[in-house]
């Protein structure tokens, strides 16, 4: 989703050739009256409810005291170039720390006609969620995201003072033509701990067996935004230009910490937006274009500490709710565009560099970005409550080179652009602290390939993506080198979309077709000795098709159909759901519980998403997409 644009340059993109005017980008929605035909069978309703279904939020232990905490509520009409809403929070005293549990409730209504936008939630300067909103229907939509955000507890029960502030930047324009307010609100959910466990006793270690102490694997004890200091009416988010603007916070951290964890949030916008199907500069040249959508389709967001390369990875490629074809998310949200996906990146091994009671430099860039990105990030400390300090060390280090190989062609607005990159690290390190000397090693593998192809004298576009990052956390007892603790993921987030462009006859429109499939599968193993050994899968994927009749990126007459199915199967049960969507409406929502104890609860509704996607045939009428088939778990 890009910041505002003046409505000139909406109208100049119209002007560049058709590989840039009608492939992935930005559109509204139906207007009223837009076309006799325009949301015609779209199911719109009053006020409609857009999903997100993945995993619902977690449920509260029984019994356990809890309390709703009303933060802030707010318009956000003309907001743009204005600072973040802002609204005092105080811990709830009806519910005090420790919490079990802590949800974000982020609720949002508009009606009219809008682009959708970027907003996020910060305490302290400390970001909790990144979203992006729907884009309205003329009777108005409304959602809710509602997100875990416990590991933030350090933030929300020991705010500076007593009294912390809430933020909320959501940049919008209204006028004339562009008549969508967003209504916010934000509300905090704090589940105590049930007497029952609260009383129960403590796991007894056997001394001489090591093990890592429970407390590394709860909330962190201190938590430092990495983040613009003032959140002025930039925001706290970084703004990242291009390949060589890093951004850096200056930080030192207390001499006791034990473990560090680095929270990253990013999103793409403007120019960079559609990061994954933009062409090479030497395409933009020789065909004397005026776009500034280039430097090809590779990003890779990279952490370093002192200057020291410490983690990346390829973004997970959000499509936001007016991309590729707004009718696909209608009232289906697209993968993560809701909540945005955070990137750990496990800084332990370098804490022998920062546990000096120096300053020390926390910066963050993007290979090959371009204007713009806002980044930001949290840092997660783990205090030793036995120690004033600890000792530590980094291993030794080499930088990872990043492999990378383009190939491209071109024949005038044809062309064909691959890029296949890879980058492996390896970082060791040790500490020692009151709870036993312990050395953590990471260990990283990121894989990508992209294929971008331009046909049919620019007019079509294909574009695949396939992005893998497979992570190894192994923490050994340093005297005796015995592993006690472990946390394994892979993770694969492939994408694959076409989209052809037509004439639309008169009045300078054009007919644009999308077939899109989006992907996300992730497998965790995490094992801790003497306190856990469990396996996490999830599978969410989507297929989407359908055609719009679009006229200066509004669309005027349309049909699409987005089929999801979101898979989990963790140690509390198995979770499942599967939602049909055409033009509007829902077909069919199907779901799946099985909690640990055996008990089903299942909703009727059919589930064609592998039906359409494995048979390869015609969904509802609309052409089946190439679709991914959803492996059973």
């Amino acid at each position: 989703m890009p910041p505002l644009r003046p409505l000139l340059l909406l109208h100049l993109l119209l002007l560049l050739v058709p590989a840039f005017a009608d492939v992935p980008d930005h559109y509204s929605s139906p207007r009223p009256g837009a076309s006799a035909g325009a949301g015609a069978g779209l199911g719109y309703a009053s006020a409609e409810e857009y999903l997100d279904p993945t995993f619902p939020a977690p449920r509260p232990p029984p019994f356990a005291p809890s309390c709703v905490v009303p933060v802030l509520s707010y318009s956000f009409a003309n907001t743009y170039g204005a600072p973040p809403a802002t609204a005092a929070y105080a811990p709830p005293a009806g519910c005090p720390a420790p919490w079990s549990l802590v949800l974000l409730s982020f609720s949002a209504a508009v009606a009219g006609d809008q682009y959708d936008r970027v907003a996020a939630v910060w305490l302290d300067g400390a970001e909790l969620l990144r979203t992006t909103t729907a884009e309205p229907t003329p009777d108005g939509v409304r959602w809710t995201v509602r997100k875990d955000v416990t590991r933030h507890s350090a933030l929300l029960r020991s705010p500076p003072g007593g009294v912390g502030v809430l933020s909320v930047m959501l940049e919008n324009l209204v006028n004339d033509q562009y008549t969508g307010a967003y209504n916010v609100t934000v509300s905090l959910e704090f589940h105590g701990a049930p007497a029952y466990l609260a009383s129960a006793a403590a796991v007894v270690h056997n001394p001489e067996t090591p093990a890592l102490p429970e407390s590394y694997f709860q909330p962190a004890d201190l938590i430092l935004p990495i983040s613009e200091a003032t959140g002025n009416s930039s925001g706290f988010w970084y703004r990242i230009q291009n390949s060589t603007d890093s951004r850096a916070k200056v930080v030192t951290i207390p001499p006791n910490t034990y473990r560090a964890v680095l929270e990253i949030f990013v999103s793409p916008h403007s120019n960079d937006e559609f990061w994954y199907s933009n062409p090479p500069d030497i395409y933009i040249r020789e065909n004397n274009l005026t776009t500034a959508r280039g430097n090809a389709a590779y990003r890779e967001v990279v952490a370093t500490v002192d200057r020291r390369f410490a983690g990346s990875f390829v973004p997970f490629p959000v499509i936001y709710t007016g991309g590729i074809n707004p009718l696909f998310w209608q009232p289906v949200a697209a993968l993560g565009a809701f909540n945005l996906p955070t990137y750990d990146i496990e800084l332990t091994p370098f804490l022998g560099l920062l546990v000096d009671d120096k300053a020390h430099e926390i910066a963050l860039s993007v290979v090959d970005g371009i204007a713009e990105w806002l980044v930001d990030a949290n840092l997660h400390l783990w205090l030793d409550p036995g120690s004033s300090s600890v000792s530590a060390a980094l291993g030794p280090y080499a930088t990872p080179r990043l492999s990378i190989t383009r190939g491209y062609t071109t024949q005038l607005l044809d062309g064909s652009f691959s890029i296949q990159a890879k980058r492996e690290s390896r970082f060791r390190g040790w500490v020692k602290s009151s709870f036993g000397n312990y050395t953590t090693e990471v260990k990283a593998e990121l894989k990508a390939t992209s294929l971008v192809e331009f046909s049919d004298e620019g007019r079509n576009k294909t574009v695949t993506l396939d992005a893998a990052l497979d992570t190894a956390v192994t923490v050994r007892y340093a005297e005796t080198g015995k592993t006690v603790g472990k946390v394994e993921t892979e993770a694969k987030y492939p994408l694959w979309l076409e989209m052809l462009t037509e004439d639309g006859g008169e009045n300078g429109t054009q007919v644009v077709r999308a077939n899109l499939t989006h992907s996300l599968r992730v497998d965790t193993e995490a094992e801790a000795q003497g306190l856990f050994d469990r396996e996490e899968k999830l599978a969410d994927e989507q297929a989407a098709a359908g055609w719009m009749l679009v006229r200066d990126h509004e669309v005027i007459d349309g049909s699409a159909a987005t089929t999801q199915a979101y898979r989990y199967k963790g140690e509390t049960g198995r979770y499942e759901r599967a939602i049909d969507t055409l033009d509007g409406a829902v077909l069919s929502d199907n779901v799946t519980e099985r909690h640990r104890g055996g008990l089903d609860l299942d909703v009727a509704g059919s589930n064609n998403f592998d039906a359409c996607c494995r048979g390869r045939r015609r969904c509802h009428g609309i052409l089946g997409p190439k679709c991914l088939d959803v492996a059973a778990m």
